[in-house]
């Protein structure tokens, strides 16, 4: 299948892999773009050195194309991300921040940089600055979807923008990217899809529980991590979620955080009064990391949460990548060809 993105990125399928931390390692990154999709590294959660490592390994898997992801608001981001394009990996996936910078540099070796965005107006300041491609991130995605759904969301960024379009967000199989490509979009993003494969290293507690819940068993909140974000719903889930951080907890949780990160007390204090929204995001960045760790490695899911879209409802197996990569072309053929026959 040959679509602008399969054509920009050099790829043979225009199917990706979201950067998701603890769960887009190098090799199931690698599985992705063997099978030939994009598969993003996620980096938000290692050090400069692990990132750096994490490229090794991932360019030791697949001489094929692949990315890492930065979202440039949380800590440690703006770092890895200047490691990325120091080794001229081939695409750069960024977001919440500006990514100017990233695309010059990274165009500067031929590489490639895509934006997440969740409105109309993220689209225009990426495309501004430089951007060759989207991730429209819908209401429906796992973690961190924008108000409007895929299926509204799509075609209006196709009317408003020229840049080959990602859809993300309620895909997970051959219809799915089908009904994408009918909208406007030029591939998918499937991360609840592929981190239910069996190359993924989220805990075979929690790929199981995806599989047997269905698109009814998420939760969509802002006050666990500080962002709008979809997540499995557990006890746990709807109890965090009842209600945002106390100031008390928001000041615990914001000097935790700092400490970890080696930001100096100072900037908390002041930025307390200075920059209250952005300390407060820091708390909750910082209460939210273990718990999604839990989850995510552990498998632990009383205490854990773990970031899940509405697709959840299709994953019904753990397929190894290659297995679902050939799944998802030929239903997207048989789709096809049925529509063809109702359009006679």
């Amino acid at each position: 299948m040959k679509t602008r993105l399969t054509e920009l990125l050099s790829i043979d399928y225009p199917l990706v892999l979201p950067g998701m931390s603890w769960i887009s390692t190098a090799p199931l990154a690698a599985a992705v773009s063997e099978a030939g999709g994009l598969g993003i590294l996620a980096v938000g959660a290692l050090t400069p050195a692990e990132t750096r490592m994490a490229i090794q390994t991932m360019r030791q898997l697949t001489s094929r194309p692949f990315g890492i992801n930065c979202a440039l608001l949380m800590p440690g981001a703006a770092e890895n991300a200047r490691i990325a394009l120091e080794m001229q990996v081939p695409v750069i996936n960024y977001s919440l921040g500006k990514g100017d910078w990233l695309a010059q540099a990274a165009h500067a070796y031929g590489g490639k940089v895509i934006a997440t965005v969740t409105t109309l107006a993220h689209a225009q300041a990426a495309k501004a600055q430089g951007a060759d491609a989207l991730m429209v991130t819908g209401h429906e995605a796992a973690a961190h979807g924008g108000d409007v759904t895929s299926l509204v969301l799509i075609p209006a960024l196709r009317d408003a923008l020229d840049l080959p379009i990602i859809g993300c967000g309620g895909f997970a199989d051959g219809r799915g990217l089908l009904a994408a490509l009918a909208l406007g979009a030029d591939g998918v993003a499937m991360g609840s899809r592929f981190a239910t494969c069996q190359e993924s290293p989220l805990h075979n507690h929690t790929k199981q529980a995806v599989v047997d819940h269905d698109q009814h068993d998420t939760i969509y909140s802002p006050h666990f991590d500080g962002i709008p974000a979809r997540y499995l719903r557990t006890p746990t889930a709807d109890r965090l979620n009842a209600k945002p951080l106390s100031t008390l907890r928001s000041g615990i949780e914001a000097t935790r955080t700092a400490r970890q990160i080696g930001m100096p007390l100072w900037k908390v204090a002041a930025g307390t009064l200075t920059r209250p929204r952005d300390i407060r995001l820091l708390a909750s960045f910082g209460a939210a990391m273990p718990r999604l760790r839990a989850a995510t490695q552990d498998g632990d899911l009383a205490y854990g949460m773990q970031f899940i879209g509405q697709s959840q409802g299709l994953i019904h197996d753990q397929p190894t990548v290659a297995e679902l990569v050939q799944r998802i072309m030929q239903e997207a053929q048989a789709g096809k060809q049925r529509i063809q026959q109702l359009l006679v």
